[in-house]
């Protein structure tokens, strides 16, 4: 599977699994790291997803139920759960990793939310782990979509710690012999970089996405003038207005509620999504025709109507994601 693309199989079976090992008493933590050396897992099998979409087929909403119930149990998960993030981490690839107990990342390591690029939203729990960054980075990661390196994605919360790649030998026979994660990586852990390029950033983010609507934080760029706010809002302009908007108002809500809820919330928005337009022409602009030219509908922000908006957050009634 190309960057260990997620399918409805492998979470299935991956959610199969953990139950089993919460169960096998001579099991005493999980450890999960990507194959190969490229990516740990650069998300969801999109393509798959809009041709269901397309399709009218049940898979896309299949897909997303199960991801989100597999989302959970990591978060809940009674042992614990050890990410090794290397390479690509992206969409999907953040809800396997970053609900876990440790995230360990190492010099290859990228993450990002990058989903308003293709008319969707940050998921997989992306409204409560954005929600909780430091001051207002989540907003900017969730509408720029913005790399993060090992620094940055420590800096911001997604990692809890930082590990060379030839050092995780060391730390997988330390485990296997029954050693605690939290004391194993207490010795072992290092610092990334001397501080993050993201802390340079980080008055003005927090003066740019305080303010009360994507128009609002695209003003404060625009007042803010320097060559980083420029390249900021030139981003953000790029992104569709439909999905700037609903991620908005997700990270925003996602604040005041708890974990399962805001899964709950994502499922909403997802099946809600499928009924549009900007999923399919994003990932035709991407990845089918691949002309990063998406004709957004609408085209821009002030078009998108507030009730169309929360529309996408309202209750599916005896469709709810049940967890």
């Amino acid at each position: 599977m190309v960057l260990n693309a997620l399918t409805f199989a492998m979470v299935t079976a991956l959610r199969s699994r953990l139950q089993e090992w919460e169960r096998d008493d001579s099991i005493t933590c999980v450890v999960i790291r990507g194959a190969g050396f490229k990516a740990f897992c650069a998300g969801g099998d999109i393509r798959a997803l809009h041709d269901s979409g397309k399709a009218g087929t049940s898979y896309a909403s299949d897909f997303w139920r199960e991801e989100y119930i597999l989302n959970a149990a990591i978060k809940h998960y009674r042992k614990p759960f050890v990410a090794l993030i290397h390479g690509i981490c992206m969409g999907g690839g953040i809800g396997v990793s970053v609900h876990g107990r440790f995230r360990i990342v190492t010099e290859s390591a990228l993450l990002a939310m990058p989903e308003t690029a293709i008319g969707f939203f940050p998921d997989v729990g992306g409204s409560y782990i954005l929600s909780r960054c430091p001051g207002q980075l989540g907003m900017y990661l969730a509408l720029t979509g913005a790399r993060l390196k090992s620094v940055d994605a420590t800096y911001a919360g997604l990692a809890t710690h930082y590990l060379p790649a030839d050092r995780w030998p060391v730390l997988l026979d330390a485990l296997s012999i029954g050693e605690r994660p939290a004391n194993v990586l207490a010795e072992m852990s290092q610092a990334p970089a001397p501080s993050a390029p993201l802390s340079d950033l980080r008055a003005q983010i927090d003066v740019a996405f305080a303010a009360s609507s994507v128009e609002g934080i695209l003003a404060n760029l625009d007042a803010d003038g320097s060559a980083w706010a420029q390249e900021t809002a030139a981003t953000i302009r790029r992104r569709s207005p439909m999905s700037l908007k609903i991620a908005y108002r997700e990270v925003r809500t996602g604040r005041t509620l708890g974990f399962d809820d805001c899964m709950r919330m994502e499922y909403r928005i997802a099946n809600r999504i499928l009924h549009g337009h900007d999923f399919y022409e994003g990932i035709r602009a991407a990845i089918i025709d691949k002309d990063n030219a998406a004709r957004w509908l609408p085209g821009r922000l002030e078009d998108v109507a507030d009730d169309i908006v929360a529309s996408h957050f309202e209750s599916l009634g005896n469709g709810e994601l049940r967890l």
